[in-house]
């Protein structure tokens, strides 16, 4: 039995989110530049957007460029977003065809021109779409949106359309830019680091955790089954007992 088919689609995580790491580390261990590990992270996205749509995930975010990510070499920054251009190009046709829609979050406005109206263009023509939502986070980190946020709200405040008595969590979330979308149920972080990296801190508060040593362009939608598996093992308590959980 393949590891596919072990998979309980009814015991599914509604929203997966991946920290792609390792593109650097793989390019180096085949002899090539870190340009060339983005290049074959390509085939791991596409390969892990194919698994979520077989399985049914409605949502799949993959955390592909970061705001601290600036600030490497401007050449590495400069192939990165050559590649996004490529990539959108190459995988749009695709993506309409497996009925995915796509979306962005993250500080776009830092995109160079170019990549941002690709980009935007390529949300538009899939936004009708109703498959597997697949959420690029670009430009993104976690602090950014959370301060983001806290000024929208004060902002708010301060005209006098929100009380100070009702700001509560689900007020405060309404000014994410994940407002809307579920938060994820399982984080998958490749490449065997063990950090989160300043990703969907808010979103991840009763996330399970599955960290995987496979580098990310070698990572594969088996490796993604082998993920939701493991998932699918776990007790979710959300701070009850297992008593409570089970009765």
């Amino acid at each position: 039995m393949s590891i596919k088919e072990n998979i309980n689609i009814n015991k599914l995580p509604l929203h997966v989110a991946i920290i792609m790491d390792g593109n650097g580390r793989w390019a180096a261990r085949h002899g090539s530049v870190r340009s060339i590990g983005h290049e074959h992270g390509i085939e791991a996205v596409r390969s892990s957007v194919e698994g979520a749509s077989e399985i049914g995930i409605k949502y799949l975010t993959l955390f592909a460029f970061s705001t601290e990510n600036w600030s490497r070499p401007r050449d590495e920054v400069n192939a990165l977003m050559s590649l996004l251009v490529h990539a959108i190009d190459a995988e749009t046709d695709n993506l309409m065809k497996n009925n995915v829609k796509v979306t962005v979050i993250g500080e776009i406005s830092k995109l160079p021109e170019n990549v941002r109206n690709r980009l935007l263009a390529c949300v538009d023509r899939l936004h009708n779409n109703t498959g597997l939502t697949v959420v690029f986070a670009l430009s993104y980190s976690s602090k950014w949106e959370i301060t983001e946020a806290a000024k929208k709200l004060a902002a708010d405040v301060q005209t006098g359309n929100v009380k100070l008595d009702d700001i509560n969590n689900q007020l405060f979330e309404k000014y994410l830019s994940t407002f809307g979308i579920p938060d994820p149920e399982l984080l998958i972080r490749t490449s065997g680091e063990y950090r989160i990296s300043n990703f969907l801190l808010w979103q991840i508060a009763y996330s399970e955790l599955y960290f995987t040593d496979v580098l990310w362009p070698d990572f594969r939608k088996e490796d993604l089954f082998r993920a939701i598996l493991d998932f699918q093992d776990r007790e979710r308590r959300f701070g009850l007992t297992s008593e409570q959980i089970t009765s």
